[in-house]
């Protein structure tokens, strides 16, 4: 498996948001903009997830876009000249949702397993190493004290992210998103937290395919995961980390991811 898809389709509108923070002038065009893979943080965001996916093995990456993300090809397609990956990219023409981008890269895919994951996440190269040489599908799932320490997410804040259940042997048979406490209360320790690094088998295109629109009106990848479990008798497999991921959501994290990132080597 050396195949990863990155989405960064999404509208960036949490990012667009005023909010507090002491930016730069290309920090605060690029946050204006929503464009959250291209904001500096050193070197463009993205550049930092690109590494630690070369890190971990992967050498054929598709970067999910729309067809308005000009500035994105331009900088991974032509300015870029990675010598560790190849980058290519397919579009996502509306966004509607985390599933719907997940199935614009079935020409990519094909049949071949392949890695899925945010573009507004840097995440530890050993849990990306770890989906490299799973068989089978998979999620990393990350503790959750682990990302109040570690991550820049606030514990608050981190209470909105989708919860793990699985069974005795390790497979997921529940994602639960937004859970409340009753949800919380019944889960065991540790609570491990999704924050959408996955590896998937071409199963998943069906399951994109069958599913509807969440009550937020998208197609949600949690959804087709859950399908696919239900339906199409796909396991997933539960990896457990006790790593945090940094997340660049909104403008007060970009100077605390910057903080974390300082010290980290980008080699494409």
């Amino acid at each position: 498996m050396d195949k990863a898809v990155i989405l960064a389709r999404g509208l960036g509108m949490r990012m667009k948001k005023a909010a507090q923070a002491a930016l730069t002038e290309k920090q605060a065009r690029m946050a204006d903009a929503g464009v959250k893979a291209l904001i500096p943080v050193g070197r463009p965001f993205l550049d930092y997830v690109l590494a630690a996916l070369a890190d971990a093995g992967y050498r054929r990456i598709c970067l999910v876009i729309g067809p308005e993300h000009d500035e994105m090809r331009d900088y991974y397609g032509r300015k870029l000249r990675p010598k560790r990956i190849g980058i290519e990219f397919a579009v996502q023409e509306q966004p509607r949702g985390t599933a719907d981008a997940v199935a614009a890269a079935e020409p990519f895919a094909g049949t071949a397993p392949f890695l899925a994951i945010n573009s507004d996440n840097y995440y530890p190269v050993e849990a990306l190493a770890a989906l490299h040489t799973l068989e089978g599908s998979g999620l990393a799932a990350f503790d959750r004290q682990s990302m109040i320490a570690g991550s820049n997410v606030e514990a608050q804040r981190l209470l909105r992210f989708a919860v793990v259940r699985a069974d005795g042997d390790g497979f997921m048979t529940r994602i639960i998103e937004k859970p409340d406490a009753a949800v919380m209360a019944s889960l065991p320790e540790p609570v491990c937290v999704s924050m959408n690094c996955w590896r998937f088998g071409p199963t998943i295109f069906a399951a994109c395919r069958a599913i509807g629109p969440s009550p937020r009106g998208e197609l949600e990848i949690t959804d087709a995961v859950q399908y696919a479990i239900d339906k199409l008798g796909e396991r997933f497999r539960v990896l457990n980390f006790r790593l945090p991921v940094l997340d660049l959501s909104n403008r007060t994290d970009i100077g605390p991811v910057a903080r974390r990132l300082a010290a980290v080597e980008v080699n494409l």
